[in-house]
């Protein structure tokens, strides 16, 4: 662990006498990510998970799985997003003693989160116009005629298109990042005890099975939205599972997608 420098110390009381220059957006961001090291991840790794407790995660993350493909595959059981924001939030209460391990606490900085954010939305926007979706042609995958039709819906009706942002930042930007990303990654990676290539196995496991959580789009719908979700993973496990990024990133891209239906600037 490196030593912050002195400047990196200074009391409260006397933020005053720092140069202004450690006061601005930049000077805050170093500071920032001189303290990272140190700051507590939500549901930090413990040295070691026991036999025991691996096992039950195993479990969980079977559970979870089936439920979604159960859902999205076979419809025999009803949509998998709020089933596991329940099991997620219970589940992280029980085993890791607080909600605050769900990764929504107050960040050290909220603008630097957003920015975050915004540049990981950035991200998933380009690579899905300029990589994903001509793979996906390339490679002969459709979307759903039915997609096509509810998406088409949007087009020039407000109305629609607010229903559809109130879903957005509710269902999908906390729902589905909870239930997959911080609960399903989560149990994924204690299988492995938390080890980085255990996370890494995670990333990938969760981003297949957040894509057949669209399994309604097609296989166009599957593949894009998977890489999306390990893109998304990727930046949420770079801010050390600070899930407001992924929160905030899903409901920018969601929301530019809204945005370009309702202009006709894509169909």
């Amino acid at each position: 662990m490196h030593t912050k420098p002195p400047a990196l110390r200074e009391p409260l009381g006397r933020r005053a006498s720092i140069p202004d220059w450690q006061s601005s957006p930049l000077g805050e961001t170093l500071q920032y990510l001189a303290m990272i090291d140190d700051a507590p991840a939500p549901s930090a790794p413990v040295a070691c998970l026991t036999a025991g407790l691996r096992a039950i995660s195993l479990i969980e993350f079977l559970i979870g799985g089936a439920i979604v493909i159960g859902h999205n595959v076979f419809h025999v059981v009803p949509n998998e997003v709020p089933i596991l924001f329940v099991l997620g939030i219970v589940s992280i209460r029980l085993r890791e003693g607080s909600f605050r391990a769900l990764g929504l606490g107050r960040p050290k900085s909220w603008w630097l989160t957003i920015l975050i954010a915004v540049v990981t939305a950035a991200i998933v926007i380009a690579v899905g116009q300029f990589v994903t979706d001509p793979l996906a042609k390339t490679l002969g995958l459709e979307a759903t005629h039915a997609v096509k039709k509810e998406f088409g819906s949007i087009k020039g009706d407000i109305w629609v298109a607010a229903e559809y942002l109130g879903l957005v930042w509710t269902f999908a930007a906390f729902g589905e990042e909870i239930g997959y990303r911080r609960y399903l990654i989560g149990r994924a990676a204690d299988i492995g005890n938390r080890s980085p290539i255990a996370y890494t196995l995670a990333l990938v496991a969760v981003s297949v099975l957040f894509g057949f959580g669209h399994f309604y789009q097609g296989p166009a719908g599957i593949f894009t939205t998977a890489c999306d979700g390990f893109m998304i993973g990727t930046a949420y496990l770079l801010a050390r599972r600070n899930l407001w990024v992924a929160v905030l990133a899903h409901g920018l891209i969601d929301t530019f997608a809204i945005a370009i239906l309702f202009l006709g600037l894509a169909d």
